[in-house]
């Protein structure tokens, strides 16, 4: 979403017209994001904001990804949760329980405001058996007065009190786009993933065994690919250099 659809808040030239021809040709497609503080709701009014206009249905948040993990390998469970609405929310209908007593799970994912007891609360549950998961490794997020710490961040400073690594389950892991996939009811060989991160988002869909197409729009710029030992299948300026391939 960031970095292709959006940037700073505004929609990048050819966005919505990239949309509306995959609608028209009823082609299947979500849009990801790794933060989880919102829903699928709030997001949609996020980019309605800037005139893109989408379903719900068709948003894909490591928030849902997490909660969908989770159902999968334990149906009806119990977890400690740092986060917000949208991964509160997504754990509540994937009906998990949220608890600080005895939890299978402590989930972290990203807040504004991140709370030191909150921070201690997992500490000691992680220690006294808990499971630990975390929904993107993203290290930092950005803000209007330069990086903020995210997931990534605060799980690092977990995993060093506790000994204990959590399971990122959004991008760059392939679990994220392959739930993806199922939801569309999409095939990885006739599927492409358009993204602006060479560290999540090519990753990601290489591990997934995707077409991978880098804009240059957001966080990777030119002089940054070499640095990878990977490469994205091509690299186009933005998304709307797509748009003649839709007809």
């Amino acid at each position: 979403m960031d970095g292709v659809l959006i940037h700073e808040g505004s929609m990048i030239p050819g966005a919505d017209e990239f949309l509306r021809k995959l609608r028209d040709r009823g082609v299947p497609f979500l849009v990801l994001t790794n933060n989880s503080i919102y829903t699928p709701r709030d997001l949609r009014a996020r980019l309605l904001a800037t005139g893109i206009d989408l379903p719900e249905e068709a948003i894909w948040t490591s928030a849902l990804a997490t909660a969908k993990f989770l159902d999968s390998q334990r149906p009806g469970g119990s977890a400690y949760v740092i986060g917000e609405a949208g991964l509160t929310t997504a754990l509540h209908e994937a009906g998990y329980t949220l608890s600080e007593s005895d939890p299978d799970y402590v989930v972290l994912g990203e807040t504004r405001t991140y709370s030191f007891e909150a921070i201690t609360r997992a500490i000691r549950l992680i220690d006294g058996g808990a499971r630990f998961i975390a929904t993107n490794p993203d290290a930092t997020g950005p803000s209007l007065d330069g990086a903020l710490p995210a997931c990534g961040s605060v799980a690092a400073l977990i995993t060093r009190a506790t000994g204990v690594e959590p399971y990122f389950v959004g991008k760059p892991n392939p679990v994220m786009m392959r739930e993806g996939l199922n939801k569309i009811k999409a095939h990885s060989e006739s599927t492409a993933m358009i993204g602006d991160r060479m560290d999540t988002d090519v990753k990601c869909g290489i591990e997934a065994g995707l077409e991978t197409i880098l804009v240059m729009t957001g966080i990777t710029q030119p002089g940054d690919i070499e640095r990878f030992p990977y490469r994205p299948s091509r690299v186009v300026k933005s998304i709307a250099d797509l748009i003649p391939e839709l007809g």
